[in-house]
């Protein structure tokens, strides 16, 4: 498996947030990591000091040479795919070829004020942009009304460096949403909050059945991680911190998980439920569900994820609102890659 940085929870806008991002960056390009990964979120400040993946990937790429630069995800359906195109390529171009991008379908409604229109018909319009992202990126041209009114067939500019363009679509955990993936033929990215490592391991397998002959298969999970040298005293290092992440992005996912749980209302709970779900996922996922504790504890989980078919792990890294211990903890990161590797 190969190994990436992942950045989504950090709320503190402005310098200290984003020296985090480009000195994890720098970290990851100069250490052997595949990938730094960024996220779109809007109108909300759990991931709020991320609002375009174009513009931070934009950033990376200036201060990096090797690694791979993605989105963790455009939500394909707030944009207009010649802008996606365009944004993307000019990171393509200032990165030497080495973009990749994971969309989305987006769920959150007020995200929509961007483009109210597209809310009810999201999941078509992912599917509708993503194909025509991929036909701008190889040099096509799609058809578009103009400000007459009149149609016209467009192409982007500038054409980007790599020749075909990397997707992901990215999954929550809905078995249909890595079905699409597959009859897709593109990538997944997903995680552990609400799924186990057994039910993931059957939703890549429905994934993979549906992939076209011949066309590779490539899963990426994130996993929150943080590593020291004692399990005892990560776990007080992380407590605060992920449990605050936790509480934070309690009501985002569960209205993401409205498929699976639909009587299941976040408005409806009191603060006594919020503590108890709190305090519940901080144990699940300090023990089972994140890279925590010490490198030589995590080989388990390690394989446990392989065995289930994921070709890449997506560290997210900033739900320490600290940089320099965060950043800090890099090392301990960059000793488990080695060591699996």
């Amino acid at each position: 498996m190969d190994f990436g940085l992942f950045y989504f929870a950090n709320n503190s806008a402005g310098t200290d947030g984003y020296r985090l991002l480009l000195e994890g960056a720098r970290f990851a390009d100069t250490r052997g990591f595949t990938s730094v990964w960024t996220p779109e979120r809007h109108f909300h400040a759990f991931g709020g000091s991320y609002p375009n993946p174009a513009v931070t990937g934009a950033a990376v790429a200036a201060v990096t040479e090797r690694v791979q630069i993605r989105s963790g995800s455009v939500v394909a359906p707030l944009h207009h795919p010649l802008r996606i195109a365009e944004e993307w390529s000019v990171v393509d171009n200032l990165s030497g070829g080495r973009v990749g991008l994971s969309f989305a379908s987006g769920w959150h409604a007020a995200d929509f004020a961007l483009a109210p229109h597209n809310y009810a018909d999201r999941k078509e319009v992912l599917a509708r942009t993503v194909a025509d992202v991929q036909e701008l990126w190889r040099g096509g041209a799609i058809a578009v009304p103009d400000g007459d009114g009149e149609t016209r067939k467009l192409r982007s500019y500038p054409a980007p460096v790599r020749a075909e363009l990397p997707v992901w679509l990215t999954a929550a955990g809905n078995p249909e949403t890595f079905r699409e993936a597959g009859e897709m033929g593109v990538g997944v990215l997903t995680h552990l909050l609400g799924q186990s490592i057994g039910e993931l391991a059957e939703k890549i397998a429905v994934y993979r059945e549906a992939l076209p002959e011949g066309r590779p298969a490539h899963v990426v999970l994130m996993l929150h991680t943080f590593l020291g040298t004692d399990r005892d005293e990560v776990r007080e290092i992380v407590r605060e911190p992920f449990s605050a992440y936790l509480r934070n992005s309690l009501g985002l996912l569960l209205k993401a998980a409205g498929d699976i749980m639909p009587d299941l209302d976040p408005d409806d709970l009191t603060p006594e439920d919020v503590d108890f779900l709190v305090s519940l996922g901080f144990d699940r996922y300090f023990d089972t569900g994140g890279l925590f504790g010490t490198v030589e504890e995590n080989a388990e989980l390690l394989r446990g994820v392989r065995d289930a078919g994921v070709d890449e792990v997506a560290c997210l890294i900033d739900f320490i609102d600290d940089a320099d211990t965060v950043l800090g903890g890099l090392e301990h990161l960059d000793e488990l890659r080695r060591a699996w590797a």
